[in-house]
This record gives structure tokens, C-alpha cells and sequence, in this order.
């Protein structure tokens, strides 16, 4: 059996006193691609949020174990050290800051070692035309004035470049045309590995396409209410939550 790489166990949080997550249980291991699906305001941003030690979000109960240490307590930036990534549902701009070398320093402070330029930049720059991306915007500032696909596929650079081992993807195929989804998937495609783990929430099956997708996991009323193979993407895509969610309220 794979190593667990992340455990969360009757995870509770919210947002400025309110309570949106209520109780979520969730096991990653090495190697694994897992979905989250649900209906608007189930959770799953928050969900992504709390695991990334968002500071706006709270949690109030359960826990979050990583590589067997418990990170509830620590900040966003030394979960990063760790080895997690949050791709954003809607990427910032930082002005200021070029995309190397925002992308240089990441991978100094998480692997505490100097990252020599030369050959950093001839790495950075064969990853940008993989992915269609301008070799000038290495010098421009992260994101700013960037159209939304460019802003996802530098999120994307980010993620191969940095090779976390947990990448959580918040809708990253959000906003995107086709040819734009299709880079984005092959990109996550080409970071996945035995070693490392995708958490993904989409609305667009396309992002998976060159993915081997383990479990799917729909989210509702704070909780994780179903789960399953990847045939179940299929089934809400041509049926939506209500099956699903049927006798929910009841339940709950």
C-alpha cells in the first residue's frame, strides 16, 4: 500500500464564525489523483483553504496530518515548505515580483538550498515552451496583465517547477477555452507521479483527461457525502447531485 502522504479525520471550519466544514474525512496516499465534485457552497475552496493554513479561514476541529506531523497549527508558508501547493481559483497579481523570480525563491526556501541562475533559467525557459508560454513573461510581474488562461498555465509553470508532493487544484480549468484546458492538463499530467499527489476540484472533466483519476469524492453540506471510482465524474456529469444528494436534508 502507497504511504499516506496527507490524513484529515473530522476536520471542522469556517469562516468568521460560521461553520462550513462538518467533520470531512479524507486519506491521500503517494501516487494517488483525487476529485472533489459537489455543488456550489458545499465547502470545497474552504476545504482547499484550511488544508493550505489559508489565515482568513479557521478550523475548529479535527485534524490535518501531513507526512505523519500535524500541521493545524502551522502558518501557509511552512505547510509550503513541507510540500504543498495551492493552485488558486483565481490567481493575484503581484506587482513587483517577475514570475522567475518568484518561482526562484519558492524553490530556495523550500528546499533551503541556493538555486544557481544560469542553469534555473535554461530549466525555467524549456518549461515555458511546453506550455505555450511567452519566454518574456519570465521577466514580467506574477500575473499582472495577464489574460486569465496565462494567469492558470503560470500557475501551472509554478507547480512544475516547484515539485511539491501535494498539489491541490481549486478549479484551475475554470474560465478556460479548450485549447487552454488541454495544456493545463497536460501540465498536471507531467507533474503527477508515483511519488507526489493531486487533490482537483473541477467542473470541467476535460482537465482529467490524461489523468488516472483514483477516487471521487462529492462534497455537500460541509461533508463528504459519497464516494468512488472515476466512472462516478460520468454519472454527475450526465445526472447532476440530485441522485446523490437525495434525502440529504433529511439525514443531516
Amino acid at each position: 500500500m502507497a504511504d499516506e502522504l496527507l490524513q484529515i479525520k473530522n476536520l471542522h471550519a469556517g469562516v468568521e464564525g460560521k461553520e462550513i466544514l462538518k467533520g470531512v474525512d479524507l486519506t491521500i496516499r503517494n501516487g494517488e489523483v483525487h476529485v472533489i465534485l459537489g455543488p456550489n457552497g458545499s465547502g470545497k475552496s474552504t476545504l482547499m483553504n484550511v488544508i493550505m493554513g489559508h489565515p482568513g479561514y479557521e478550523m475548529t476541529g479535527g485534524s490535518l496530518v501531513f507526512e505523519g506531523t500535524d500541521i493545524g497549527e502551522m502558518r501557509a508558508f511552512e505547510r509550503a515548505r513541507r510540500g504543498l501547493f495551492l493552485a488558486f481559483q483565481t490567481p493575484e497579481e503581484i506587482p513587483g515580483i517577475t514570475v522567475e523570480n518568484m518561482i526562484r525563491t519558492s524553490r530556495q526556501m523550500m528546499t533551503g538550498e541556493k538555486v544557481k541562475l544560469l542553469p534555473f533559467r535554461k530549466e525555467l525557459n524549456a518549461m515555458m515552451a511546453e506550455l505555450r508560454i511567452d519566454p518574456n513573461y519570465a521577466q514580467r510581474y506574477l500575473n499582472v496583465g495577464f489574460s486569465g488562461g496565462e494567469k492558470k498555465r503560470s500557475e501551472v509553470l509554478q507547480l512544475l517547477m516547484l515539485r511539491p508532493k501535494l498539489a491541490l487544484l481549486d478549479e484551475t480549468d475554470s474560465g478556460l477555452d479548450v485549447d487552454a484546458v488541454q495544456i493545463v492538463s497536460e501540465g498536471v499530467a507531467k507533474f503527477h507521479t508515483e511519488d507526489n499527489a493531486c487533490l482537483i476540484i473541477t467542473h470541467n472533466a476535460k482537465i482529467l483527461d490524461k489523468l488516472k483519476v483514483d477516487y471521487v469524492h462529492v462534497l455537500a453540506q460541509g461533508r463528504m457525502v459519497h464516494e468512488g471510482g472515476s466512472e462516478l465524474i460520468q454519472q454527475i456529469s450526465a445526472e447532476g447531485f440530485t441522485n446523490i444528494l437525495a434525502g440529504l436534508d433529511k439525514v443531516g
